[in-house]
Parts: C-alpha cells; structure tokens; sequence
C-alpha cells in the first residue's frame, strides 16, 4: 500500500465524539402545519401549526431522538416570498415549540426552483447534511412526511419513512397512516 493510500485510509476514520443519535425528520407543510393546498404559505399569518405535531415532537424528545424539520420551499425560489418571511415563520415554530418546552434541533429548507438540485426532496441533501451537522444515525432515523417524495427522500437518505395520507395510491413508506392524529402513538410505538 502506498502512502497515498495510507493518508486516504486515515481521513475515512470515523471522527471521535458524542455517539450518533437517532432523528424523526418532519415535512413541514401539511406535517408541521396545515397544509395550504397547493400554493404556499406565503405570510406568518396564514401558518397554522397542527397539534398534534407538538405531540408527535414530544414523544420524539422524551425517546431521545433529535427532531428536524426538512422543507422545500421553493415560492422563496419563486419570488413568491421573501426568505425573511420564511425565517419569521420558521421563528414561529420555534417559539411553539420553545413554549411547550420541547425540542427542536433545526429546520433546513431548499429555495431550489430545480428539482435536480441535491436539496430538493425527493433528493436527500438536507437529510444528509443535518446528519453531517449534527451526528445523526440515519439507519436508525425516520422521515414523516404527506408526500411520496418525502418518503424517497428519507429512503434515499438511509432512513425509514412514515406516509401521512388519506390517499388510496400506492406508498413505499413502511407506515401509512390517515391523519396526523395518529402519529404520536404511532411513534410511541416506533421509537
């Protein structure tokens, strides 16, 4: 072996620190808050947190999994919206949850208006880079969204995934469920 291959060898070595940690990713529109159908929610006052989100957020802390929330928000790459708009609805997630004394560890969002771009579900660059950034176990990890490019992104990513519909077609995602109300005893039983 040459030292080449010997210096290569050294950087694939795991960086020592904190033992990953398990994560329930979570769609935001239509998981994290009511969906708008399909347009976007475009200003604060037309964001509308489910509850039961906070519920499903809960079980997720008190079993020691990080949360995070994975969005495409492509009306920012529209014009739609400004990102500033978007960081104060993202302000309102995190105060909902702050006051419920829960856990959020982070939203990441694509603005990509190209759905090639590695960051746009079904794509599963904002899964692996919140992995990167805050050591998580993705083969023990579960993606939650309400669509089927949620679930092949958290599938792409390593992850497990749960479907949130009342659709009838066909999903890949390992639990399908109908309402957003099922999912924190779903949870209680996953994780």
């Amino acid at each position: 072996m040459s030292s080449a291959d010997t210096t290569r060898l050294d950087r694939e070595k795991p960086v020592s620190g904190p033992p990953l940690r398990p994560c329930v990713f979570f769609d935001r529109d239509g998981i994290v808050n009511v969906s708008p159908g399909p347009g976007y929610v475009e200003r604060p006052e037309d964001f509308h947190l489910v509850s039961a989100w906070l519920d499903a957020l809960r079980v997720t802390n008190e079993r020691g999994y990080a949360a995070v929330i994975i969005t495409n928000q492509r009306g920012v790459g529209r014009g739609l919206m400004k990102e500033k708009t978007l960081a104060e609805i993202h302000a309102l997630v995190r105060q909902a949850v702050a006051a419920q004394g829960l856990v959020l560890d982070d939203i990441y969002y694509c603005s990509a208006t190209d759905n090639a771009h590695p960051d746009r579900k079904p794509n599963p660059g904002m899964l692996l880079r919140a992995a990167r950034d805050h050591r998580l176990d993705l083969a023990r990890s579960w993606m939650v969204g309400d669509n089927e490019s949620d679930v092949e992104a958290g599938h792409r990513a390593g992850c497990r995934a749960v479907r949130v519909s009342t659709d009838s077609e066909a999903t890949a995602a390992e639990f399908h469920i109908p309402d957003m109300a099922d999912l924190p005893a779903l949870l209680q039983k996953l994780l």
